[in-house]
């Protein structure tokens, strides 16, 4: 069923629809410097995040390759929890600067470390290459905190393609006894590469994020192992097992959202697996309302109250 769209965000929607109307009309095609133009511009509507006590860009060096983060403690000298944030952006676009403002809110209100990797981005750097960086920072995450005093408790939250990294590295971990990951916290995440889910025909068009770019982001992304749909099913964390030992979990889906199904498919699957899941949907939202803070206000804050209650529960 396609979603019913907020009030909120028609007459922004409006515009957005308009532009992408001309574009088209003029034969502007995707490129990686567009949509990384465009999603940065969602930066107007995201305001400043609240002042934290430490803020320091800090960077991890492994085999020869540099991975910079940013590590925000809202007290430095307080055994906090730490949960590492994975931006979104399809794999191609984001970074640490856009998403300050939510990193610097979940420190301030779930009283946590957090720590943004700049993970490297597709095509530039294929997978699975940002989810390297990704797993190199969860497993050395505690060289990073030099200074900064945390405690034992490992946690992980991502958007969108963040979410996707998330979700292939719990999977990834359940297994592994060198590190535990206590909880994963999920915003309108991407866990099938395959694309099978009905809200992806429902919602795929008119709604900011839509099926055409969805597939293009995928194959910036994949590059010459799109083709294969193997490759594309191992990658996606939906298809893959589930068990009772992957981290607690939060997920908020949009009703709007082209992704929606398989966010609710995912909590279905760790439901029947035995593991303890919090689901919340905003039905008349759009993927990355996250990124549109100034027009959907209530939404935004009701998000990170409960990301922050779920965290220290």
């Amino acid at each position: 069923m396609r979603g019913t769209l907020s009030p909120k965000l028609t007459e922004f929607l409006t515009q957005v629809n308009a532009a992408a109307a001309e574009a088209k009309a003029q034969g502007v095609t995707y490129t990686p410097e567009i949509v990384r133009g465009n999603l940065d511009k969602l930066a107007a509507f995201i305001p400043n995040g609240p002042d934290i006590t430490f803020v320091q860009d800090r960077s991890l060096t492994l085999n020869g390759r540099v991975i910079n983060t940013r590590v925000y403690s809202p007290d430095p000298a307080a055994a906090l929890p730490v949960l590492i944030h994975y931006h979104g952006g399809g794999h191609m676009c984001g970074s640490i600067d856009l998403y300050d403002s939510a990193s610097r809110m979940m420190a301030k209100m779930a009283n946590c470390v957090v720590i943004c990797p700049d993970y490297r981005l597709a095509p530039e750097h294929p997978y699975p290459a940002g989810i390297d960086d990704c797993e190199a920072v969860l497993l050395n995450h505690r060289k990073l905190l030099d200074g900064v005093n945390h405690n034992y408790q490992l946690n992980i939250m991502g958007d969108s393609a963040g979410g996707a990294i998330c979700t292939t590295l719990s999977k990834r971990f359940t297994q592994n006894s060198d590190i535990e990951i206590n909880k994963q916290l999920l915003i309108y995440p991407s866990v099938d590469y395959t694309m099978q889910s009905a809200s992806i025909e429902e919602n795929g068009q008119g709604f900011l994020l839509e099926q055409a770019r969805v597939k293009w982001y995928f194959e910036q992304y994949f590059q010459e192992k799109y083709s294969d749909g193997h490759t594309l099913s191992e990658a996606s964390p939906l298809l893959g097992s589930f068990d009772r030992s992957m981290p607690e979990t939060i997920v908020f889906t949009a009703g709007c959202d082209p992704l929606r199904d398989e966010g609710n498919a995912y909590v279905e699957k760790l439901n029947a697996a035995g593991v303890n899941v919090e689901h919340h949907q905003f039905d008349g939202m759009i993927h990355a309302y996250m990124l549109l803070h100034d027009l959907v206000k209530e939404e935004c804050m009701e998000t990170y109250q409960r990301l922050a209650a779920f965290l220290n529960k």
